[in-house]
Order: C-alpha cells, then structure tokens, then sequence
C-alpha cells in the first residue's frame, strides 16, 4: 500500500526506516516519481528497499500475434507510425530533404530507398531489437515481419502510382479532387498521395509550407471533402516543424532557439497571445512576428483549424523547455524575457491544449537551468556596480518557479546583497544617500513580492535594512528633511514616504523617520497648516495609514 507521498527524499528514507524499526511493516521501498509531460504518466525510480524480499510475480501468458504493434500497410501511416519511421530513418530524410508523409506517398521515393538496401536494413533492426527486448520475441522473426510488411507496404504505393491512382493536382483542382475522393475507403491514402506529389515539383522547407498554405486556401467549404484536406495537410506541416531546418526555415532563419519556441507559442494559442500582447508592450517586444507561410497558418489557426497541430507545437514547447539547450546562449537577459513571456502566454490558455500542472512543470524544470552557476555568472558576470547586479538577481528570482530554482535564487540574491562590495559600493558611491535609499527600498520590496520562503525573505529583508540604516546614518537623510528649509508638508510627505518603506528600507531608517514624522504630527505648527489647507490631509492620510500612524 501506499502510505504517503513527500517532497523531501530525507524525510520519505527517514519514515521508511520508522516504519521498519516500529514493525508497522515487514518491508518498504521509497521511490522517486517523475511526470512526463508528453505521456502525462509517472516514471519510477527505487532509491531504498529494505526489509523482507519481495516475491516473485508470475509472469502473465502472451500471444506473440497481439504483440505485433503494425500487421497491415494502413497501420504504417498512424501519427506514431510516422514518427517512428521519421526516428529510424533520419539520416536517410535529411540528405534527400524529406519527410516520413512523403516517402510513405511517392512511388519514386519508396523504390529510391528499397534499392538502397542497407538504409532500409539498419532501419527495421533498430525496430526489432529494442521490440524484442521489450516483448521477448527473437529479433529474426520480428524483423522477417516487419520486412514482409514493408514489401506489401511499398508494392501498394509503386502500384497505385504505376497506375495513375493519386489525382495530379496540376491538372485538377484540390477541391474537386477532395469532393471526388470523398466517399472511397482509401481516400485518406489517395489525397495524401496526391499532396505528396505537389510537393516533389519544390525544393526547400518554406516552399513546401507555401504549396501546403496554398492549398488549405483552396479547400473545398463543405465538411468532408474539406476534412480530407485539412487532416492531410495538419499531418504534413506537424512533420515539417518536427525537423529542426524546417522550423527554421518557417518560422525564419534569423531566431533562434527561444524565439521559434516564442513563435509556436503564437502559432498555438493566437488569440491569447495577441490579447496579452495589446496588454503588454514587455510581451509585444518578446513574441515575434509571423510572416510568409507561417503569418498565413496564423491566421487558419485563429479561426480554430490545425488544433492537433496546436497542440503538437505546444508539447513541442514543453519538450524543448525541459531539455538541456539554451534558448538564447548569447543573451542571458533575453532568455529570462522570452520565458517570461511564454509562460504568461501559456498560463492564460491553459487548458485550451495544456493543463495548467503541464506548463507549471515544464517552466519550473526550465527554472532549474537559469539559477546555475554558469547561467548566472554569463547572467551579472559582467555588471561592475553591485546595486545593479542586485536588481537583476532580484528579477532573476522574480522569473523563476519552484520551491528548488527559488531557493537557489534567493542564495544568490543573499549572497550578493550579504558582500562586502555591495556594502562598499553604497557608501563610497557617488550617488546622492536619497537614490540609495530609494533603490534599497526598491530592491526590498520587490524581494518581499518574489514568493521566496520567509527564512530567505527575513535574510534579505533584514540585510537591506542593515545597509539602509548605515547610508541614512552617513548621509543624515532624516535630519536633513526635517531641518530642510521648504514647506512643513513637504517635510511631512517625505519622512511619511520614508517611514513606509517607499523612500527607504524598512529597518532602523525607516523607523527614524517615522519618529521624526511622528514629532511634526504632534507639533502645534502642523494644525496651523492643516487648518488653512484642509485637502492636504486626504493627500497625507494614504502615507500616513502605511506608515502606521493613522487607522
């Protein structure tokens, strides 16, 4: 049974072994579970078992012919089927320019790879040996399967193309083909064949999705014969952004890793992405905009078409946030903008075609990457004044998710405000001790809005007070205001503001400030102001309530 589930390793090894020493059980295991957000399934992993033996479970009967995930040719054209075929024969594809789609629809593709012989060979081993692993069954038989499935697969294309069965869309116009195709059994292979063939006449990525944008706009409007079209041409474009050129060349040549990451996100969810861009100029600045064939798929996607390629582009994206590259290598701030940017994009659209938990898993496992040393130090390693390398740490822990990547924000937030060169660098600055106390007080206020943990929140809290106190000692900044030859509610309003932690850090300053603004209230000379200006007490009252001197 399962008898609960924890956060902390340490805590869940320690209750395993409570559990043993108070024989409330004969034997535990504590294992790690790990979501993957593609299957949306938990993987396993035992890290303690102790006690008795598990016994053995017996293994169940199987029928080696259930086994058989493809029996028929059909079955080689399933979205998994392709992709597999997409895997195994990759380096074949990406030299002669092609996708699965294609080589599975062209009668000239299909006899160009059979009498390459070997490309063909390698690929149906790397099938079988890990299908063989996996069911028991012996390599030779499952490859002597898959090969005599293969021969009937390619002998049904050669002849169907030997016999003029795909339409020839130069001759007949997409929509008519679509409305005579529309009620034959293999019509999804026939219109296939027929697209696949249109695109053997280009070369070139972004001229394929051009002929495929082309042909959507001339889609038949009645259902069927449109839904075989559409179904087609959503296939081919989702294998044509699976290929790393392809999406380059779509989406454009000039953007790298986070920007097409950014892109898909407004290829997926277009209307959100443009409502938050209205909102948002940050946002507006980060999404890219769409141009050529990827402008015009935009415009199919926000009327409510391709939606399984939207969500394809979508997992896409969750997949390429929790790999290992960087999104943008050479501009550490751009990468925490376009992450931004994204995960605002995909939080408003959940559960349009990601739950929320997906996305919140995703950026936080992405989170884990931008507090690394090495993120960090190309992050601030080369900003020279400390306060402003603060400001950005404290907008590092702004961006990042996860009880983890915040934790270790907030220790670089604390180390960096902690040294004796951020200290140094604010009392021997040249800085007026008004602009310092100013960002210090910014910097604490927004380090108290970043979500961290109270322990981390109170180091930080407590430091910046600390140094605000030594720069208002220094400089005499509450003195000053009060003997400052200007208007007494002037004075007011600026010890007021001090004393709330606008105009400085909450701490040791500010509660000076708030005893100087105290003595001014209580002086005979303020009700003499008051009585002649009765609309500064509304002006005064918001300051007055936050600095805790007026209910």
């Amino acid at each position: 049974m399962l008898q609960t589930a924890l956060e902390s390793r340490e805590q869940a090894i320690q209750l395993a072994d409570d559990m043993l020493v108070d024989k409330r059980a004969v034997s535990v295991r504590v294992t790690k579970e790990t979501l993957d957000v593609q299957t949306m399934e938990f993987r396993s992993v035992t890290i303690v078992t102790k006690g008795a033996p598990e016994p053995p479970r017996p293994k169940a009967a199987r029928d080696d012919k259930s086994l058989m995930v493809c029996t028929a040719p059909p079955d080689l054209y399933t979205v998994h089927a392709r992709e597999l075929i997409g895997r195994v024969l990759d380096g074949w594809l990406d030299r002669q320019g092609l996708i699965p789609f294609e080589l599975l629809h062209r009668a000239d593709l299909v006899e160009q790879l059979e009498a390459s012989g070997i490309e063909l060979q390698h690929a149906l081993q790397k099938i079988a040996v890990p299908e063989s692993q996996s069911t028991g069954q012996a390599v030779h038989e499952i490859i002597r399967h898959y090969q005599r499935l293969t021969d009937q697969a390619i002998e049904r294309v050669v002849r169907t193309g030997r016999n003029d069965g795909f339409p020839n869309l130069g001759a007949e116009p997409i929509a008519d083909v679509a409305r005579r195709l529309a009620n034959k059994s293999d019509r999804a292979f026939l219109m296939g064949g027929a697209i696949a063939a249109a695109m053997g006449g280009v070369r070139g990525w972004r001229a394929k999705f051009e002929l495929l944008m082309n042909l959507a706009d001339t889609a038949p409007e009645e259902a069927e014969p449109a839904a075989l079209v559409h179904v087609a041409i959503e296939q081919i474009m989702g294998e044509i952004f699976n290929v790393r050129q392809g999406r380059a060349d779509v989406l454009g040549a000039t953007l790298d890793v986070g920007g097409q990451l950014a892109a898909m996100v407004r290829l997926a969810v277009p209307v959100e992405a443009n409502l938050l861009a209205q909102a948002d100029k940050r946002v507006a600045a980060v999404l890219p905009p769409l141009n050529g064939p990827a402008a015009r798929l935009g415009e199919h996607m926000a009327r409510g078409q391709y939606r399984l390629l939207a969500t394809s582009l979508s997992r896409r994206v969750l997949r390429e946030l929790m790999g290992p590259r960087r999104l943008r290598p050479g501009d550490p701030s751009g990468e925490i903008d376009v992450l931004r940017t994204m995960a605002m994009v995909l939080t408003a659209s959940a559960g349009k075609f990601l739950t929320l938990e997906e996305a919140q898993l995703a950026f936080a496992e992405r989170s884990k990457a931008l507090v690394g040393a090495d993120f960090v130090e190309a992050y601030v390693g080369t900003v020279g004044n400390p306060l402003i390398e603060a400001d950005m740490l404290v907008r590092l822990c702004e961006n990042v998710t996860g009880n983890s990547a915040k934790r270790s924000a907030a220790r670089w937030l604390i180390a960096c405000v902690s040294a004796l060169r951020f200290e140094r660098s604010l009392r021997e600055g040249e800085a007026s001790p008004g602009s310092k106390l100013a960002s210090l007080a910014d910097l604490q206020s927004r380090a108290q809005a970043c979500g961290l943990s109270p322990k981390d929140q109170a180091a930080i809290h407590e430091t910046l007070g600390r140094i605000g106190d030594m720069v208002e000692v220094q400089g005499k900044v509450t003195a000053q205001i009060a003997r400052a030859p200007v208007p007494l509610l002037q004075r007011l309003a600026l010890l007021l503001r001090m004393a709330c932690g606008q105009g400085c850090p909450v701490g040791p300053a500010s509660n000076r400030a708030r005893a100087e603004a105290l003595r001014l209230l209580k002086g005979p000379e303020l009700r003499r102001v008051l009585a002649g200006d009765r609309e500064a007490v509304e002006t005064l009252k918001p300051l007055m309530q936050a600095a805790g001197l007026a209910a």
